[in-house]
């Protein structure tokens, strides 16, 4: 229950103006809760679950593009 709760807190959390060091924090923490909730899932079967895990890895994947940034259009 307080995973979940600790998802539910980072999905809500606001990721503007956050510094590169920032971004690998929480990529880092969004794959640990991901994993996490995965474990929960294998026995459980939620469905909740599984929708939350979605949520976080499509921020995920936010805060990860933009931690890669941009292709160089010079090339």
């Amino acid at each position: 229950m307080e995973l979940i709760n600790e998802a539910l807190e980072f999905e809500k959390a606001k990721m503007s103006n956050m510094s590169t060091s920032d971004r690998v924090t929480a990529s880092r923490e969004a794959k640990r809760l991901i994993l996490a909730l995965n474990e929960v899932y294998k026995t459980t079967k939620d469905t909740d679950i599984m929708d939350l895990m979605k949520l976080l890895t499509v921020k995920k994947k936010k805060i990860e593009k933009r931690l890669k940034g941009r292709p160089d259009p010079a090339f």
